[in-house]
């Protein structure tokens, strides 16, 4: 070995040694270089050993003998990637060499590498698996331990597991189960858990004995320490139909429950019951699963003094609970151990518990019984105020399907389950949301729970899932707004907060909308009806007027809908005026303050059968339409009464008594029409209707009320749109079926639905007719005729 000095052109610094260009023909100083800790020097060296070493195998056993390996395998993981990479070319051409410790080093350097995913791809690429799998042959346990570790980190990625398939890769590792080293086998456990992910490796497996392979090693108790593994590839299998019918045909099914029964192993009960969880997602599995009474084992883990192991056995159960034979035998057995275990101080566990009873309640009567019978309702209530969201949704559902038993939903109800959803109504978690809504639609159909939610203030949270972007929770608060709009209270209360406008956005979108939001928007306005009137400008034969019902004209989109307290404090303006609507008996001047009731709905069902009992004598159809409906306004409001209206309740008891006894609905109308006409200021000539100055005396009876609410029967001349309200009112309380509709120009009409006799007898389908109540009254005008068209101004 020499040394050259070579001089540069400008004199360096004095205190800076010149660069010194080393020249070396023997390798143990090159090897000594190894240890330079300059990286040229690295680079060069290396690059330098590498061209020696692929000059023979003499070369490469030379440079074993002079430690080379020890150094090169340093420079690995070398900051600088040249140096790496030329180190890695040292290794690579050692390798070819036949000798064992060659080998030991070369898959030890390659398990250290396999770790990171870009040289994963270069050992693939380079055929690096097939040498590898050959090498755990090798007599030499260290390199059949460092070719198993990497080919376990290679494996993690599915190509490679596919590659090693092709490559046979199962015999080798099942002859490493029978090494006397741990370390060896068990890592060839973890090498078939990873790899039996692949249902095509899962039949090689069974192909080549493999589950005996698993099973044997649960047998064995001096290998206890690998019976966690062991079983972990079992769980695997257990997910592919095919291989589970062959353990089950083998009898391996039947031996392994037996083991997971006796075992104490906390960790393996957890493994067995997760495996039984991702295999149960099959429905052929599930019965092989019940034939071999699964839950039998599933319901002892839950005794277990583990919380992990009760997470995971509830879990289990959820999973099997797609079994109905399965349901059944876990709902009857394992709900009162469930309920049990909700007292819980794990949340985990809670969670667990309460998806299981879940499902064991879904579609299932029975089990929802036997949760009441456990005494589980007070629990499952408790858990709506758990810490994870899974919890408290699950505990939501439970109650809910609980609630399709009517002793359940008593029972519910009694304690208060609307309160208890107002904090999950307020949730963060669309889950929540959406069972929480939910929840209200199924336990808002009983009146007294409406006015709980109503009064403890869960209406606004309610309201304002509308507009969640998530599509089932904005369902679910359109299904539970429809429902808890079945009385007058809480619809006026709900459009108060807004439902409305919202309602009628969503009904715009044709992505947003819903059937709910159409059904919501409609029984909103049926239960509201001054606003359906205002806003909509339709009221049908179903929607019955009752005392509290104000004309305040067709609302602006957009525009606010007032209250009539509202309207009331308002100073007299030259406005249209609103017309109201409450019928008093004279003798009855006392008006009485119902609170928080609302009759309206039994006694809208009262009205209507009385439309079908016109065979009863006249003085029960007299006496039951003076039966007057306190207003809506009257019971929410504690400072302003509307003033009554003895002319009205006038108006019907004398219609009730000339009208009613007619014998067809056609002469019914008919009588009305012309009544109403007479207390409206009489028939109009047609070409004289623009001298039938109504507006001059609706003025002067503003002045005199000092308002510009008007008592309907105040009104002495009336036009179209004054007569054709009087006419609605009158025909829903005698029982008249009409609907109610405003035109432009100040007119409204009546529209009435006639069934006509044939000469035959026959019954003909109903024909609808608009209802002339100011130039011919009682004309009835043929709906879709020139006539109809021309007196509704079209």
């Amino acid at each position: 070995m020499g040394k050259k000095v070579k001089k540069e052109s400008e004199s360096p610094p004095k205190d800076v040694f010149d660069p010194l260009l080393i020249e070396s023909k023997t390798p143990a100083t090159v090897v000594l270089m190894l240890s330079s800790p300059e990286n040229e020097v690295l680079a060069k060296a290396c690059d330098a050993l590498y061209k020696f070493a692929s000059k023979g195998d003499e070369n490469k056993v030379t440079l074993l003998g002079l430690g080379a390996l020890e150094h090169l395998y340093k420079l690995l993981s070398h900051e600088d990637p040249l140096v790496r990479r030329n180190a890695v070319m040292v290794f690579g051409i050692m390798a070819s060499n036949k000798d064992v410790v060659i080998h030991e080093f070369a898959t030890l350097c390659l398990a250290y590498m396999a770790v990171e995913y870009t040289t994963k791809v270069k050992i693939f690429e380079q055929g690096g698996l097939e040498p590898l799998i050959r090498l755990l042959g090798s007599p030499d346990p260290d390199v059949q331990k460092n070719s198993l570790e990497c080919i376990y980190f290679l494996v993690q990625d599915f190509q490679n597991r596919a590659a090693v398939r092709e490559l046979n890769i199962i015999p080798p590792l099942l002859g490493l189960l029978e090494s006397e080293y741990p370390v060896i086998q068990s890592l060839a456990l973890q090498t078939l858990e990873v790899i039996s992910k692949d249902r095509e490796t899962r039949i090689l497996l069974g192909e080549n004995k493999g589950l005996d392979c698993l099973l044997n090693i649960l047998e064995n108790n001096e290998l206890s320490d690998l019976h966690i593994k062991a079983l972990a590839v079992l769980g695997n299998c257990l997910e592919d139909v095919h291989t589970l019918q062959q353990i089950q045909l083998t009898g391996g099914l039947k031996k392994l429950l037996s083991f997971l029964e006796v075992s104490t192993v906390p960790d393996i009960q957890k493994n067995a019951a997760k495996a039984i969880t991702k295999a149960a997602y099959d429905s052929e599995i599930q019965k092989i699963l019940h034939w071999e009474e699964v839950e039998k084992f599933l319901l002892s883990l839950l005794e277990i003094n583990s919380d992990e192991v009760k997470v995971a056995a509830s879990q289990a159960i959820s999973a099997m609970c797609e079994n109905t034979d399965s349901k059944c035998v876990l709902g009857l057995q394992g709900i009162p151990q469930l309920v049990q275990l909700l007292s819980s101080d794990n949340e985990e566990v809670k969670e667990a518990v309460v998806t299981a009873l879940t499902n064991l309640t879904t579609a299932s009567p029975r089990n929802a019984s036997v949760i009441a019978e456990s005494e589980g309702i007070v629990p499952v209530m408790n858990t709506l105020n758990a810490q994870r969201d899974g919890a408290i949704s699950n505990a939501i559902a439970v109650l809910t399907n609980l609630s399709l038993q009517e002793p359940s939903r008593v029972s519910i109800q009694s304690h208060g389950i609307m309160s208890a959803l107002v904090g999950p109504l307020r949730s963060t978690n669309s889950q929540v949301q959406s069972k929480a809504a939910f929840a209200v639609a199924a336990f808002g159909c009983d009146a007294d729970a409406r006015t709980e939610l109503r009064n403890v203030g869960g209406l606004g949270p309610l309201v304002e899932l509308l507009h969640s972007k998530n599509e089932e929770v904005r369902r679910n608060a359109c299904w539970a707004v429809m429902v808890c709009g079945s009385d007058e209270l809480t619809a006026v209360e709900l459009c108060r907060l807004g439902a409305l406008d919202i309602l009628e956005e969503i009904n715009l979108s044709t992505k947003r909308k819903n059937k709910f939001s159409e059904a919501a928007l409609e029984k909103l306005l049926d239960n509201n009806l001054s606003q359906k009137y205002s806003r909509m400008g339709y009221l049908s034969s179903s929607n019955i007027i009752t005392n509290g019902f104000y004309d305040c004209g067709q609302i602006k989109h957009g525009g606010k809908f007032l209250s009539l307290e509202e309207l009331s404090k308002q100073e007299l303006t030259d406005r249209r005026e609103i017309i109201f609507i409450n019928a008093k008996p004279r003798e009855n001047i006392v008006v009485q303050k119902v609170q928080d009731v609302s009759p309206s709905v039994s006694e809208r069902s009262s009205r209507e059968k009385s439309r079908k009992g016109k065979g009863k004598k006249e003085e029960e159809k007299s006496k039951e339409v003076i039966q007057v409906t306190p207003t809506v306004q009257e019971e929410i409001s504690s400072h302003w009464l509307p003033p009554p209206d003895f002319i009205l309740m006038d108006y019907i008891n004398d219609a009730s008594k000339t009208i009613l006894p007619l014998t067809t609905t056609r002469e019914q109308v008919v009588a009305l029409a012309q009544f109403v006409a007479e207390k409206m200021g009489g028939m109009v000539v047609r070409e004289q209707l623009h001298n039938f100055c109504w507006e001059l005396d609706m003025s002067e009876t503003e002045f005199e009320l000092k308002s510009n609410i008007v008592p309907i029967a105040k009104i002495k001349r009336g036009t179209f749109y004054h007569r054709a309200l009087l006419f609605k009112v009158i025909a829903d309380r005698i029982g008249i079926g009409c609907s109610l509709v405003r035109g432009k120009y100040n007119r409204a009409w009546n529209e009435v639905q006639l069934v006509e006799h044939s000469p035959k007898g026959l019954l003909l389908p109903p024909q609808e007719y608009v209802v002339d109540l100011m130039f011919e009254p009682g004309r009835l005008l043929k709906q879709g005729s020139a006539k109809a068209d021309q007196y509704k101004c079209i």
